[in-house]
């Protein structure tokens, strides 16, 4: 299962990689989760973009890995809602982990978490570090893993 996971910078996606992530990205947080906003931004391109696909090339699971200035972060985590429920959350924020440890060792992680999900993260160590606020309309916590 070693080539499940793509792990690239921008400039290493073709444009239909490039293409599908974006497809991905709109249909989870901006269609599904009625949130209009500018789901592009200049994270994507200095992002290290973790994905895979199913057999149609189609993206089932992504995230993005970005430094700040604190530290490191991720998100954009989606699996497409009709891979939901069979554990590629939890195998994509393994994942994620292992990118970190091996490209950004000892460096802190933050990420902005939707409230709903905030289980998932606790599960690998992450701890609240903010009220509940809102963010584009939905929920968020801010999360941190030393």
């Amino acid at each position: 299962m070693s080539d499940f996971w793509k792990v690239k910078r921008f400039d290493q996606l073709s444009g239909h990689e490039v293409y599908e992530i974006m497809r991905a990205r709109v249909d989870v947080f901006v269609v599904e989760q009625e949130c209009p906003y500018h789901e592009v931004d200049p994270y994507d391109l200095v992002s290290l973009h973790v994905y895979t696909t199913d057999v149609d090339e189609s993206i089932i699971a992504y995230a993005r890995i970005f430094e700040m200035d604190d530290g490191i972060s991720f998100g954009r985590v989606l699996v497409r809602k009709d891979c939901r429920g069979k554990g590629l959350a939890n195998l994509l924020v393994a994942k994620i982990l292992r990118v970190i440890k091996k490209r950004f060792a000892g460096m802190p992680i933050a990420i902005e978490a939707q409230e709903y999900v905030q289980s998932l993260y606790t599960s690998f160590g992450f701890e609240p570090a903010s009220e509940v606020f809102m963010l584009d309309g939905i929920p968020h916590v801010r999360m941190e893993k030393r």
